[in-house]
């Protein structure tokens, strides 16, 4: 064909602008829709708009109709449970991640912390129970029982923290744990995926100007052969659905890697298995399985009065094993007085034990083997089972995004139509 006489074809036709805009446009509005949606599946984090049950029953989807939240932020839960049972939970039990934190070092740190104010944490507890008693104490008495314990604090905290790490599988549900925390603080989920995904997220957005712009063009061919306008806005649909989709796909498919002559392909996602085994294990260990929430899960989860009397059997021995403070307060609080007396210590010895334990530093120190541990762990998994680290977690809501990109291209090839080839 002769492209000379082609091209005074094309610029002959009163919708010359129009007609050569198509691929222009396609490749902007692909790459906007590609880019709201995917800042759809992260914000806003919170819920904006107005609440509409009766709507999403009648219509039967688990969206609210006048508003929006992230895909991300608003399945929080679901998305912890499901990176829980498809991750987490095979890479180790809660024992195994806890004794990547040395848990010598943990005893000790605590025992030092709480030493340092041993008389503060003693007094407290005393007077409590009886003020009197305690206050009418010689001094060289109460010096003697601020000694005991401290000296006998280190083993104590040792036994403690060993027996704890033994019987952490029963006393601590991970799953709670993270679902929990997850779904109070949905904006570490959106930090989460956000920064494990980002070089994901960031491809589909920049491939899609090149998908919209190659698809653009054989828009631009077909109408070229069948001239029809209203072609124009139900092309530009199917094509924005297309090209949600096929982005999406590309992060994930092929499972396996697929020669192509020189050529090797394979879910972007995966082929950074690696990379994203080392982010998504230094934030879970920093931020999600630290010893601070362990410890925290383990006190006040559904478990949590077996745990309670695990500590009450060991910081217990505090008193008991001190002869001046034993002898007193059977003698004034009685035998029940000196039960509930004992049962106050070890809850008081862990409130205690847990603001040490809540010091950013320490914990990413403790972290940075568990990290190591984790990264392992998902570096070994299969393709089908690293997949299922995220792609299980917004997968039901795709259809959303792939929606939007429908909307979004009818609304665009219907504008084109207008102010093009009126």
């Amino acid at each position: 064909m002769d492209l000379t006489a082609l091209w005074q074809e094309l610029y002959a036709r009163p919708d010359f602008w129009g007609f050569v805009s198509i691929p222009i446009v396609a490749a902007v509005v692909t790459w906007a829709h590609v880019w709201w949606a995917v800042k759809m599946m992260m914000y806003p984090i919170n819920y904006i708009g107005i609440r509409t049950p009766r709507l999403r029953k009648l219509f039967g989807i688990n969206i609210d109709l006048l508003g929006w939240q992230g895909i991300i932020p608003r399945g929080a839960r679901r998305m912890s449970d499901i990176v829980v049972d498809n991750a987490i939970s095979k890479m180790g039990s809660v024992s195994d991640f806890v004794r990547q934190m040395e848990p010598e070092k943990i005893g000790n740190y605590v025992a030092q912390h709480v030493s340092s104010r041993i008389e503060e944490y003693t007094d407290e507890a005393m007077t409590e129970r009886n003020a009197v008693f305690w206050e009418n104490l010689p001094p060289l008495v109460r010096k003697g029982v601020y000694r005991h314990v401290r000296n006998n604090l280190p083993k104590v905290m040792q036994r403690l923290i060993h027996a704890v790490i033994d019987d952490i599988d029963n006393l601590v549900d991970v799953k709670e744990m993270c679902g929990r925390q997850l779904e109070a603080d949905r904006a570490l989920v959106v930090r989460l995926f956000s920064e494990v995904g980002d070089a994901e997220f960031r491809f589909i957005v920049n491939v899609s100007f090149w998908i919209g712009l190659g698809f653009g063009l054989l828009q631009m061919l077909l109408f070229y052969f069948i001239p029809w306008h209203g072609m124009l806005p139900l092309y530009a649909a199917v094509l924005g659905l297309a090209t949600n989709w096929l982005a999406l796909a590309m992060v994930f498919r092929p499972l396996n890697p697929v020669r192509i002559g020189p050529f090797s392909f394979q879910g972007l996602f995966l082929r950074r298995q690696a990379a994203v085994s080392d982010k998504f294990a230094e934030l879970c260990s920093q931020e999600i399985l630290t010893i601070h929430r362990f410890m925290s899960e383990m006190l006040i989860g559904e478990k949590s009065e077996r745990a309670r009397r695990l500590i009450k059997r060991h910081i217990s021995t505090l008193v008991d094993d001190s002869p001046i403070a034993r002898s007193g307060a059977q003698v004034i609080m009685g035998a029940t007085g000196y039960s509930a007396f004992k049962t106050r210590i070890a809850e008081q010895g862990a409130a205690f034990a847990l603001q040490p334990l809540a010091n950013k530093q320490f914990n990413q120190e403790r972290s940075a083997a568990l990290a190591v541990l984790l990264a392992g762990k998902m570096k070994e998994m299969t393709p089908g089972e690293f997949q299922d680290l995220l792609r299980p977690a917004f997968q039901q809501d795709e259809w959303i995004l792939l929606l939007l990109g429908a909307v979004t291209g009818l609304i665009a090839g219907t504008a084109q139509l207008l102010l093009g080839f009126a």
